[in-house]
């Protein structure tokens, strides 16, 4: 395989990986201890987090096509692959299964603002629940990068 391929590779899992930790744990809270309004910081963190899922959900494309064409069938039996895999999933199912959730809920409380609303328990649930998906998606990211080398062998 190329070099660029290679470099790319790496480059991804840097990018995706440091999207999830500099975003999460980061510039989320950040946003929240920072300003006095917490819908807006909620607002600015959500677009964040749609950023990330994004950039995760195209780079995680880029690294199964990469394993699956270097390790041709092994790659089944790759640690990197199923790590890609689960964080893609992880992803998927954060972005288009709770977030559109989060979504309703913040919809079905206005006029109010969702933590002002009876929703709120709801929503409160269903953001530990994202908090734990992504968490588990962070900590896999982690493991993704302390392996990486073994894609490229």
């Amino acid at each position: 395989m190329s070099r660029v391929a290679e470099n790319l590779y790496s480059i991804l899992i840097t990018l995706w990986v440091g999207a999830l930790w500099a975003i999460g744990y980061l510039a989320a809270p950040t946003l929240f201890r920072v300003l006095d309004d917490r819908a807006l910081a909620g607002r600015l963190a959500g677009e964040m987090f749609t950023y990330v899922a994004w950039l995760g959900m195209a780079a995680a494309a880029y690294l199964l096509v990469f394993l699956a064409l270097r390790k041709h069938g092994a790659a089944f039996k790759s640690s990197v692959f199923w790590l890609v895999l689960v964080m893609l999933l992880l992803a998927v199912a954060g972005y288009f299964g709770i977030q559109p959730i989060l979504a309703q809920l913040k919809a079905d409380s206005f006029p109010r603002e969702v933590m002002e609303s009876a929703m709120r328990d709801r929503f409160m649930a269903w953001h530990g629940v994202s908090s734990v998906v992504y968490l588990i998606q962070s900590l896999l990211g982690l493991m993704l990068v302390a392996l990486q080398g073994r894609g490229l062998r």
